[in-house]
């Protein structure tokens, strides 16, 4: 399976340098590029990419407000998101605008190929655990009370989800709660379409916002 990816990078000799890196794999294909995100915007409605490879930082509209209006559009695109370490609170804002993880800039490329496919999927590994960090530090910010209304889970689905939240595997949960590793696919699955998420990475966030895993917990 060929993923389509579209670039998105205001800087030139990056976004050339991220073309090349993405290219030279022969199961990924960059379909398009933009310099801002108005051109992400209209590059992710033309091309219709498995993945969009998003800065956050560029001109006229930035990459947090493209990946909301990118995923306004389309439930198939995901949106990997490039940071540098100091924008936790900007990565914070693009989680929450539906982006489905983030790299560093500084990753080596094998990361950033891993990354990709791991986004097109559904599932990247390296996410969850990350995204702990960043929502543990907003939340404990801004002093941001519990929501347990915005869950609705079994209680077997509450212990998947708690370990999903520490950035567990499916075959990991499986092996901690003694179940069958297509069993906790199948309630990742029903928890994501229940709250009408895209991927595990909004899960967690979930869980945090939800109160079902605490900030230090």
């Amino acid at each position: 399976m060929t993923i389509r990816v579209v670039v998105a990078d205001d800087e030139e000799l990056v976004r050339e340098g991220l073309v090349a890196i993405v290219a030279s794999q022969p199961d990924l294909e960059v379909v398009a590029t933009a310099g801002d995100g108005d051109e992400a915007v209209a590059a992710a409605s033309t091309h219709r990419p498995d993945v969009v490879l998003m800065d956050v930082r560029m001109p006229r509209t930035d990459g947090i407000e493209a990946t909301r209006r990118i995923l306004a559009a389309s439930r198939d695109v995901r949106v990997l998101v490039l940071t540098t370490v100091e924008d936790d609170e900007v990565v914070y804002g693009a989680l929450r605008a539906g982006a489905s993880g983030f790299l560093l800039k500084s990753v080596p490329r094998e990361q950033l190929w891993a990354g990709i496919r791991g986004v097109a999927v559904g599932d990247l590994p390296l996410a969850p655990s990350v995204t702990r960090r960043l929502v543990e530090a907003q939340l404990t910010a801004n002093g941001r009370a519990a929501r347990p209304e915005l869950l609705h889970v079994t209680d077997r689905q509450a212990d998947v989800l708690r370990l999903v939240a520490r950035g567990r595997t499916n075959a990991e949960i499986a092996g901690e709660l003694f179940l069958a590793e297509s069993t906790v696919k199948g309630y990742v699955s029903e928890m994501l379409g229940r709250h009408g998420l895209r991927d595990r990475t909004q899960l967690v966030v979930l869980a945090y916002e939800s109160g079902l895993v605490a900030p230090g917990g």
